[in-house]
C-alpha cells in the first residue's frame, strides 16, 4: 500500500485515506484532526521547501538544484536530444533511488527537438513534435519575472516528479514561457530544442540559469547549497547568485560564497559544444543585468563563454571519463578538473528479459547496482536464453519499421549515435568488400544503424545519406536497416537486441558516450574506439574488443582512419565472428563478463555515490 507523510508529525498514512487540506495548489494528508488543525494555523511552516512537490516528498529539504539544458525524463516528453539528457535522466533516476535531496531544472519545451523522417534517398526530414505536457507535468501556480532585451518577461514552471524504488520523489521543473502576458516573440522562447539562431540560445540560457534560480526561491527552495551545472548552458545562474548576495548581504560582489556553491560538469572536448556570444548581443540580451566588467572578467575578454563562466564560479569541476578529465585538463590549464565516468540508470536499460533474470539470481540488483557483479555465476546458457528474447523483440519492431527480414542466426552489429561527423557512423563501410567477403567466408552478417543528424549539421545528414546508399548496394547478401527518429524506447530495444555494440569515433573526441554502456546491461559486448569510457572498460576478449591504441594513438596522426577502419575488420574477421558462430559457450561468456564487470560499475548509482561524496557535500 503506498503512504505518504503527515506534514505535522511525520507520520504515514495511507494513500487515500486520512484528512486533507489543500495548499497553494497542492494536497497535503494528515493522521489526526489534531495535525490538521496545527497545520492550517500556520500552513507555510509546513509546507516550506515543498510547494508543488508530490505526496511522499513533504518535509524534504532540498539541498541540491541540478540544471540542465535537456533531460530525458519519460520516453513521452521529448525534453532532450541524445546524450547529454538521457545522462541527465538517468542521474535524477538513480537520486530518486539513493534518496539524494536534489531538484532537477530545465526547459519544457513544447516542440521538442524533432521527429526525424527519411526519404528512400536517406534524406532527412524534421517535424515539431506534438505533446501534451499536462499528461507527464503539472502546471504549478508560481510565476517568477524577469528582463530580456528590455522586456519583462514572465515564466512559469511545470514539475515532473521522478519516483525512485522506495517512492521517493524528484522533482523536475520545466520552465515554461509560453505564458499570456508574454509577449508573442517570448512566449517561443521554451518551444524548441536547440532551435533558432544564437539570439534563441542565449535567451534560452538566460531563462535556465537565471529564470531557474529565480523559479526555485519563488517556490520555496530556500536551503538549496549546491548548484550543479549540467554542463555550461546555465552558467548565468553564477550571475544570479552574485545579484542576490549583492543586493541582500554585501556591497561586494561575494565571488568566493557564489562559487563554494557551484559545481560543474563539462561534457565534450568539441569546440562548438562549448557556447560563446558576443558581448553585444549579451548586453542586448541582458542589459544591465551583470556589469560587462564582471562578465569579462569571468567569462572571458573578447566573447561570453559559458564554459569559461563555469569554471571560474565552480569550487568543483569534472570531466566524465578518465581520459577526458585528462582533454579537458589540456584544454583548460590552470583549472582543476577531476574526473567522474558516467553511468546508465541499470533498472530503467536492462531489458525485459535480463530483469527477470537478473530478478531470479541477483535480488536486489535495482537498489545495488554494484550487484550485477553477481552475475559472473550465471549459467552461461541463461545468459544466451534472455539475449535471443531481446533479438526477437527487436527484429520484431525492425519488420514493422522496414520490408527487412533479420536471421535470427546472424552476427547483428548495432550502432546508434548522434549523427555526426566525429562518430564516424560510415567508417565500418571504407571497404564494403571486405564485408561482403566476410559474410561469404565467415559467416552472415546485419547492421541496424539509428541517429539523428542536427538540423543544420549538412555532413551529418550526408552521413545517413551515405549509409542509405551503401545499404541498398549491399542488400540482401548483407542487410542494413536504418531506423528514423531514435529515441528512449528505440535505444533500449537496440542496446539489448543486437550481438554487438560499434562505435568508432574519432580520438579524443568522445567525452564518454553511454550507448555501450547500456549494451552491457544486457550482455552485448563493445568494438570501440579506445577513447571516452571505453578505455576504463575494455577488458580485451572479455568485455569486448578495442579499435586503436587508446590516448597514445592520437586524432591527429595522419591516416588514422584508415588504420581504424583496417583493425575494425581484422578484428570482425579475425576474432569476433569465428567466436560467434564457432564458440557459442566462450560467447555467451563474454556476454556474461560484460555484465558482470562493465554494467556494475558504469552505471548511475556509483555516479551519483561519487558525485555526492566528491562534490555535493
Amino acid at each position: 500500500m503506498s503512504t505518504i507523510k503527515d506534514p505535522v508529525c511525520g507520520m504515514m498514512v495511507p494513500v487515500g485515506e486520512g484528512l486533507s487540506v489543500v495548499y497553494q495548489g497542492q494536497e497535503f494528508r494528515f493522521c489526526s484532526d489534531l495535525c490538521k488543525r496545527t497545520f492550517l494555523a500556520t500552513p507555510e511552516r509546513y509546507a516550506t521547501g515543498s510547494t508543488g512537490l508530490a505526496p511522499g516528498t513533504l518535509g524534504v529539504t532540498r539541498r541540491i538544484a541540478y540544471f540542465s539544458m535537456e533531460v530525458a525524463a519519460d520516453p513521452g516528453m521529448p525534453t532532450y536530444s541524445g546524450g547529454l539528457g538521457v545522462l541527465a535522466g538517468d542521474t535524477l533516476r538513480s537520486c530518486a533511488d539513493l534518496k539524494i535531496p536534489i531538484v532537477g531544472v530545465s526547459l519544457l519545451y513544447r516542440r521538442g527537438y524533432f521527429e526525424q523522417h527519411l526519404d528512400e534517398w536517406g534524406n532527412q526530414h524534421e517535424r515539431p513534435v506534438q505533446w501534451d505536457p499536462s499528461r507527464l507535468a503539472r502546471l504549478l501556480p508560481t510565476t517568477v519575472r524577469m528582463s530580456i532585451e528590455g522586456r519583462p518577461v514572465v515564466v512559469r514552471a511545470w514539475q515532473h516528479d521522478i519516483t525512485g524504488l522506495t517512492g521517493y520523489v524528484v522533482p523536475l521543473l520545466l520552465l515554461d514561457t509560453n505564458v499570456e502576458e508574454n509577449a508573442a516573440v517570448d512566449r517561443e522562447l521554451t518551444s524548441d530544442l536547440y532551435g533558432g539562431d544564437e539570439r534563441y540560445r542565449l535567451a534560452q540560457e538566460i531563462v535556465l540559469g537565471i529564470g531557474g534560480v529565480r523559479m526555485l526561491r519563488a517556490l520555496g527552495y530556500t536551503q538549496v547549497e549546491r548548484l550543479h551545472m549540467n554542463e555550461g548552458h546555465a552558467a548565468l545562474l553564477a550571475i544570479e547568485l552574485l545579484r542576490e548576495r549583492k543586493e541582500r548581504e554585501s556591497p561586494a560582489w561575494d565571488f568566493d560564497e557564489v562559487r563554494r556553491a557551484c559545481i560543474f560538469t563539462t561534457h565534450t572536448p568539441v569546440p562548438a559544444g562549448h557556447d560563446q556570444f558576443s558581448y553585444e548581443l549579451v548586453k542586448q540580451m541582458l542589459g544591465d543585468a551583470a556589469p560587462l566588467e564582471v562578465l569579462q572578467m569571468l567569462g572571458g575578454r573578447d566573447r561570453l563563454n559559458m564554459t569559461l563562466l563555469a569554471l571560474n564560479m565552480s569550487t568543483y569541476v569534472n570531466g566524465v571519463a578518465k581520459r577526458h578529465g585528462e582533454v579537458s585538463q589540456e584544454m583548460f590549464p590552470g583549472y582543476a578538473i577531476d574526473s567522474i565516468t558516467n553511468g546508465i540508470h541499470s533498472a530503467t536499460w536492462t531489458s525485459p528479459s535480463f530483469q527477470q533474470l537478473f530478478d531470479r539470481h541477483i535480488p536486489g540488483w535495482r537498489a545495488d547496482s554494484f550487484a550485477l557483479r553477481h552475475a559472473i555465476s550465471i549459467p552461461v546458457q541463461d545468459i544466451w536464453a534472455a539475449h535471443a528474447q531481446a533479438k526477437a523483440r527487436l527484429f520484431e519492431e525492425v519488420r514493422k519499421r522496414t520490408s527487412l527480414s533479420f536471421r535470427d542466426d546472424a552476427l547483428t552489429i548495432g550502432f546508434a549515435r548522434r549523427a555526426t561527423q566525429y562518430k564516424r557512423a560510415e567508417l565500418v563501410f571504407s571497404e564494403p568488400s571486405q564485408l561482403l567477403d566476410m559474410a561469404r567466408t565467415v559467416g552472415p552478417i546485419q547492421f541496424i544503424f539509428a541517429g539523428k543528424a542536427h538540423p543544420k549539421d549538412e555532413p551529418g545528414k550526408e552521413i545517413i545519406r551515405r549509409i542509405i546508399h551503401i545499404a541498398g548496394q549491399l542488400n540482401p547478401e548483407i542487410p542494413i536497416a536504418y531506423l528514423e527518429n531514435y529515441d528512449l524506447l528505440l535505444a533500449k530495444l537496440l542496446t539489448s537486441g543486437v550481438d554487438l555494440w560499434l562505435n568508432t569515433p574519432l580520438r579524443p573526441l568522445e567525452a564518454s558516450g553511454t550507448s555501450g554502456m547500456k549494451a552491457a546491461h544486457n550482455g552485448v559486448p563493445s568494438l570501440s574506439v579506445l577513447d571516452g569510457w571505453w578505455v576504463e572498460g575494455c577488458i580485451e576478449g572479455v568485455t569486448g574488443w578495442a579499435i586503436g591504441r587508446g590516448s597514445s594513438d592520437a586524432a591527429s596522426q595522419e591516416g588514422s582512419g584508415a588504420r581504424d577502419a583496417r583493425e575494425l575488420y581484422d578484428k570482425l574477421r579475425g576474432v569476433i565472428a569465428p567466436l560467434f558462430y564457432q564458440d557459442r559457450e566462450r560467447w555467451s561468456g563474454i556476454m556474461r563478463s560484460t555484465i558482470a564487470f562493465n554494467a556494475s560499475f558504469f552505471n548511475t548509482h556509483r555516479m551519483v555515490q561519487q558525485y555526492t561524496a566528491n562534490a555535493y557535500v
